[in-house]
């Protein structure tokens, strides 16, 4: 694992399930998520979050792609400094809203219930996690895929797949194959900053959608079980100390 790797991509999702935004450089912070990252979701009927306590919920009680494909065709940019929340559809009007602001929340709510019409089988309600991340996994502060696995799965299934498939915070580029599912607790310098890996991410149907069309058109859980005997394909982290990373830095094994 002595290969020289960098980072290939940044990723942030401000509303889980929505559009992953490219950055080209971030700050991490000691025991916490990749900033920006599933700040809000929308619920589908009562999730049992509680704001005043949070805690982790199944993805599968708000709009995601695993629930909703057609999710992908709603474009969403965020403004971190604002607040504000663009999004488009086709057949749809462009809409902008301040996120938290119960005008704009139920603005979205309504907006996105006429885009996804009958898949939204119970009321969408915005949900701000006040600092609690709307993560598929309580342990998922940072999230890694590797590229040369995901092209190593694309020419084994004989198709290209598009990375944001997988919704990751961070694309490198230069490992070996698969070598993510072989690291749990070995720390890595990436940028300015030292992570630890935590565990290999499960997949679900979610990677099954093109996130271009918003069509289920592969089964890509069965195939990685098929091929490989698993059904991972990226990697968690914790954050070890504080700094910036940025696309190109070097991804470093410290041990």
């Amino acid at each position: 694992m002595t290969a020289s790797a960098r980072i290939a991509a940044l990723y942030r999702h401000p509303v889980k399930g929505l559009t992953p935004e490219a950055l080209g450089r971030t700050q991490l912070d000691t025991d916490a998520a990749f900033p920006g990252d599933r700040l809000y979701a929308v619920e589908i009927g009562p999730s049992g979050f509680d704001p005043d306590a949070p805690a982790h919920i199944s993805k599968m009680r708000f709009a995601v792609l695993a629930r909703i494909p057609a999710l992908a065709r709603v474009i969403s940019r965020w403004d971190a400094a604002t607040g504000d929340l663009t999004v488009e559809a086709p057949g749809a009007a462009r809409l902008n809203v301040r996120l938290g602001d119960p005008d704009g929340d139920r603005a979205l709510e309504a907006w996105l219930a006429a885009v996804l019409g009958e898949a939204a089988t119970a009321p969408l309600k915005v949900l701000d996690g006040r600092g609690h991340r709307f993560m598929d996994d309580p342990k998922g502060a940072v999230s890694i895929l590797n590229l040369v696995s995901l092209r190593d799965l694309s020419e084994r299934v004989g198709r290209p797949l598009d990375p944001l498939r997988f919704r990751a915070n961070i694309h490198v580029e230069g490992w070996a194959p698969w070598i993510e599912n072989d690291v749990a607790g070995r720390v890595l310098r990436v940028g300015g900053t030292v992570l630890q890996a935590i565990k290999p991410i499960r997949r679900c149907v979610a990677v099954d959608v093109d996130p271009g069309t918003g069509e289920r058109d592969a089964d890509l859980v069965s195939d990685l079980m098929r091929l490989y005997g698993h059904a991972f394909c990226g990697l968690y982290l914790s954050v070890q100390t504080t700094g910036e990373i940025a696309v190109d830095d070097p991804v470093e094994w410290m041990e």
